[in-house]
């Protein structure tokens, strides 16, 4: 039989593949960097939701009140990513961070960088507090090596462990793997809602409303859809999320006010 011979490429073929399997290699890079921000649509209960998981082996999950520049506070996630744009940094996510008074400051525990800004509030059955006083309330946190929890505000302050962030808020949705015995199966207190949980100790999952909903929905949410064994509401009526490419989810924007923490993720800086 006879030896077929194999035709090599002309040398100049080389030089135009190149470039082609950089810009592939470019396009792959970019795609796994916006799935390290998993957003998603789920349907629950005939309701529609936006799920945000984040891995916090991958990215930084930071807290932001107020702009270390001029120390005048944010406000709104847009101005969150304004700023970041204008150092070089990328917004990936951002949701409002929790409950806040009347002066637009945290309502309860407010740790920024390692410093508490706001002490931990144990303040019970006040009503200017609003779901805040709902309880147990409690905290979610990211400590100094990464890991993220959920506690009630009792078992955080028994803990007494130092964190690198925090916010406090109020009701917890799940306890130990149980609903909030608070909340009404039919309750008609329908609003926008956002919440947390940290699935595992690296693995937070952020869920707002796409249209009012009640407390004991929106719990259920995140104990037999998302699988929390331990999860916190954030805030209602107000609540918005902001994923890179997709824009924003939760409440309209008219019904929106200013924020006294937002929650942020920002593309790590390229080598």
């Amino acid at each position: 039989m006879p030896t077929s011979r194999v035709r090599r490429p002309p040398r100049h073929f080389a030089w135009v593949l190149l470039p082609t399997l950089a810009l592939l290699a470019g396009l792959t890079g970019c795609d796994q960097q916006a799935r390290a921000v998993d957003g998603r649509e789920i349907v629950f209960e005939n309701q529609n939701f936006r799920v945000v998981s984040i891995d916090l082996k991958r990215e930084s999950l930071s807290l932001h009140w107020k702009e270390p520049e001029s120390g005048e506070p944010f406000g709104t996630i847009n101005s969150l990513r304004q700023w970041g744009l204008s150092h070089g940094r990328r917004m990936l996510f951002a949701a409002n961070a929790g409950i806040y008074d009347r002066q637009y400051a945290p309502l309860g525990l407010y740790v920024e960088n390692g410093r508490t800004v706001v002490p931990l509030n144990l303040a019970h059955g006040n009503p200017a507090s609003g779901n805040f006083s709902l309880l147990p309330n409690g905290v979610f946190a990211v400590y100094p090596d990464g890991h993220a929890a959920v506690r009630t505000s009792a078992a955080f302050k028994a803990e007494a462990r130092p964190v690198q962030w925090a916010s406090q808020s109020g009701p917890m949705l799940v306890i130990d793997g149980k609903l909030n015995d608070q909340f009404i199966d039919d309750s008609n207190s329908l609003k926008w809602r956002s919440g947390v949980c940290a699935r595992t100790s690296h693995q937070v999952v952020f869920a707002v409303s796409e249209a009012p909903v009640n407390f004991h929905t929106f719990a259920r949410l995140f104990k037999e859809q998302l699988g929390c064994h331990d999860a916190l509401y954030l805030d209602g009526t107000i609540s918005q999320f902001y994923v890179d490419g997709e824009g924003y989810a939760g409440a309209p924007t008219f019904m929106v006010k200013p924020y006294a923490g937002i929650f942020a993720v920002f593309a790590q800086p390229t080598p």
